[in-house]
Parts: structure tokens; C-alpha cells; sequence
């Protein structure tokens, strides 16, 4: 990306780009501050991954990508590790299975630390390189997915010990989701969906495109913990009818009787266990479990082009207003709070919708090994909006597109109803 502005606004641009950089790297350090190196290494499941190789992925991303094809005489920290750090890159050759990642007790976590530092020095001057922002700006973005995914990882490793140990002492508390459900209506119509062009946007985001909505309505706030628990007293994991076939098979082979993480009157936290507050939002439910309990409602799941339609303008850094530019008129989304959760429309757990993750009109995915950044993976899965109280700041925007399988649920994972009008 050739360099057009002027010299000072690009000193502040890099500037910022540099800093996002660097409070990126130091955040996800500082995340694994409380664990020893067993925590850090044990891996629960095939879904997760262990906190010590989310360090190191992200180190191998960027020296990968930027300082191996960029940095001038950079050599690998360690030949051997690519091979043991890499994820679904085909184009970067062979790898280890994904189970195996809990099987490294080598490097330890102070090695992979050391690695961590030696690539931050060595990426300095390429923070500044206009040709790279874009790249780089990947980088920071996969990194904060990556630290999103550490948190929601070693939950469900903690989990796995009969002593539930709490990761820290400090409990956060949502915002609470009770309430008389208000219903924000949409009249339908013509709406433009996908990345506006004014941040970050991952390419699964685009290309920005005409959706034709039936009117609709979408539920202010998130479905309660208390609702959820209404819903297993009345059978809910029971009737087969409220299930689609997959969602039923799903719940009899696992026996799934309630969200993940749930005992009695208590769930389990980053803080350990927990009384659980019925007013808080449910969250560990898979698309199954969300589609089976709005029907149950009396209502379904929105479709993410509803969700979006309704969320435009509020993207989690400054809620504005909501603007149909077809139709010329603005919907009554006015708000001058930012959206953190609760009522609003960000925050606290990702919302399943009835959509399934698939390539919009145009979409092509990039040359090279960054193209298997999301691509690949439109076949199958769901997409979720809205972003989680995990999700570092910056992707909670209307066009995100999170995914996930129907039966997964070890994501902070909730939903909001929709209905026709």
C-alpha cells in the first residue's frame, strides 16, 4: 500500500499501529501470568488448544508471515518449531495433529515467553514499513482472536479438575439481561450488508452487498439464565419436537441435560464456581440448544442479515444510529451508550443465528496462506454476531462474522429471539 498522506499523519498512523502492536503482545502475556507450566501446556479437548501453544502460534504467525519475508537477515528463533506451531496452513506444509498440541512439554513456557520477546524486537522496524500495515494489521487482529480463544480454552481445561480452580480470584459480573423483552421492529426492505471500508475488516466480511429483509423483529436483550432454567423445567431437553433431527441425536449421544458448565444451582467460571444469577445471560449453548429453546418461545433465531441490519452504526467503539441508505430514512436506534451488553446489542456472549457461514456475492479469498484464513472453513458452521465478554475490543462490529459448528458450545455462546411480523 503505497504512502499518500501526509508525513505527520503517517507518523501517527504508525504510531498507532505500533501501539495496537505492542498492547496486543502485552496482553496475551499477561493472560497467562496466573498459570504454572502444566496449566499452560494440557490441552481438554480437539476443539481447544493449550494457553502455551496459543503464545507460540501467534509468535510463529508473525514470524511466519512478516519477519521470515520482510525482515531483513531475519533466521528462525528455532527450525523445528514451525512444524510444531503452525495450525491449518497447508501452503506452510506439514504440521502436527491438532490433539497433539497438549503432548508438547517441549518448548516449555518460558522458551516459547523468550521466542515471544526475540519477535517483538526483530518486528520494531517493520511497524513502520506503509507497504506492511495491512499485514500487520492481520496480525493484530488474529492475535486478538487468538487471546479470545486462550481465555475460552483454558476455562475448559480448568474445567476438566474436580477442584474447579479458578484461574483468578476477581469475579466479573455481566450486565444483567432481566426483563420484560421489548422488540426492536424493522420494516423490511433492502439492506446493506458487509464491511463498510471504514476499519479492519477480516475478508469473510465482504464484499459489502444488497440483502432483501421481510419485516421483522429482534429481542432487545439476551436470553436469561432464569429463562433457560424455565426451559429445562419444562422438559425442554425432553420434547422432541422443539429439536431439529441433528440437535436431537446430538442431546441423546451426549446426554446433554443443560448448558456446559452447569451443576446444580452453580456454574463454572475463570473465578472458579459459581452461584449462578438468573437475571445474567446464558451463555456455553450450542445452535442446537438455541434453536430448540426459541422454538420453545414461540419465536426463532434472527438471521445474521436481520441482526446486522438492526446492529448497523453500533459497532461496540461509540453507538450511533442505525441507517438504511435505500430506503432513506433512519431507524429508531438513536443511543449515545456504548454497547457493552445487557440490553445493547454487543458484549457478553456471541448470538447464534439461523444463518449458515457461507462466501458472500463476490467473495474471493487472498493469494498466498493468508487466503486459508477464513475461506476454507464455509461449509458446515453457523454464524454468530455481536462479540463476548472474551473478545478483545475493536471486533465488535456489525459486520463481524464469528463461526462455529451447530454442537459446539465451549465459547462464551448465547442468543437473542427473533420473530416475523
Amino acid at each position: 500500500m503505497p504512502n499518500s498522506l501526509p508525513s505527520s499523519a503517517q507518523r501517527q498512523i504508525d504510531h498507532s499501529l505500533a501501539a495496537r502492536f505492542a498492547a496486543t503482545r502485552a496482553l496475551m502475556l499477561s493472560l497467562v501470568e496466573p498459570l504454572s507450566d502444566a496449566d499452560a501446556t494440557i490441552q481438554s479437548m480437539e476443539d481447544a488448544s493449550p494457553a502455551k501453544w496459543h503464545l507460540a502460534h501467534t509468535t510463529w504467525f508473525w514470524e511466519t508471515f512478516l519477519l521470515r519475508e520482510h525482515g531483513r537477515g531475519y533466521r528462525l528463533f528455532n527450525d523445528d518449531w514451525p512444524f510444531l506451531f503452525n495450525s491449518y496452513y497447508e501452503a506452510e506444509g506439514a504440521r502436527i495433529s491438532r490433539f497433539s498440541r497438549g503432548m508438547l512439554s517441549r518448548p516449555t513456557l518460558d522458551e516459547v515467553i523468550e521466542w515471544r520477546v526475540h519477535v517483538d524486537a526483530a518486528m520494531e522496524p517493520l511497524l513502520n514499513d506503509p507497504d506492511l500495515f495491512d499485514l500487520i494489521a492481520l496480525g493484530i487482529a488474529h492475535e486478538q482472536q487468538h487471546i479470545e480463544l486462550l481465555l475460552t480454552d483454558i476455562k475448559h481445561a480448568l474445567f476438566q479438575n474436580p477442584f474447579g480452580p479458578a484461574m483468578w480470584s476477581e469475579k466479573i459480573a455481566c450486565a444483567p439481561a432481566a426483563g420484560q423483552i421489548d422488540w426492536h421492529q424493522h420494516p423490511g426492505g433492502i439492506a446493506l450488508i458487509g464491511d463498510d471500508e471504514n476499519g479492519f475488516a477480516f475478508d469473510n466480511e465482504g464484499p459489502r452487498h444488497r440483502v432483501l429483509l421481510e419485516p421483522f423483529a429482534l429481542a432487545d436483550r439476551l436470553v436469561t439464565v432464569g429463562e433457560w432454567q424455565d426451559f429445562i423445567a419444562d422438559g425442554g431437553y425432553e420434547t422432541a419436537s422443539l429439536w431439529l433431527s441433528d440437535g436431537l441425536a446430538w442431546v441423546r449421544e451426549n446426554t446433554v441435560q443443560a448448558p456446559l458448565y452447569w451443576r446444580e444451582n452453580e456454574h463454572f467460571t475463570h473465578a472458579g464456581w459459581e452461584t449462578r444469577d438468573p437475571n445474567a445471560p446464558v451463555t456455553h449453548v450450542s445452535f442446537f440448544e438455541a434453536d430448540a429453546f426459541a422454538t420453545w418461545a414461540g419465536a426463532r433465531l434472527p438471521t445474521e442479515f436481520e441482526w446486522e441490519a438492526i446492529a448497523r452504526g453500533q459497532d461496540g467503539e461509540g453507538a450511533a444510529q442505525a441507517h438504511d441508505a435505500n430506503e432513506g430514512h433512519q431507524l429508531d436506534r438513536a443511543s449515545s451508550v456504548l454497547p457493552k451488553g445487557g440490553k445493547h446489542l454487543f458484549g457478553d456472549c456471541w448470538q447464534f443465528t439461523r444463518s449458515a457461514y457461507l462466501p458472500y456475492p463476490g467473495f474471493k479469498p487472498a493469494t498466498g496462506a493468508v487466503g486459508e484464513y477464513n475461506g476454507k472453513f464455509m461449509s458446515g458452521q453457523c454464524v454468530l454476531k455481536g462479540a463476548s465478554c472474551a473478545t478483545v475490543r475493536g471486533h465488535s462490529r456489525a459486520s463481524y462474522r464469528n463461526f462455529f459448528y451447530p454442537h459446539q458450545r465451549w465459547q462464551f455462546t448465547g442468543l437473542r429471539l427473533a420473530q416475523d411480523i
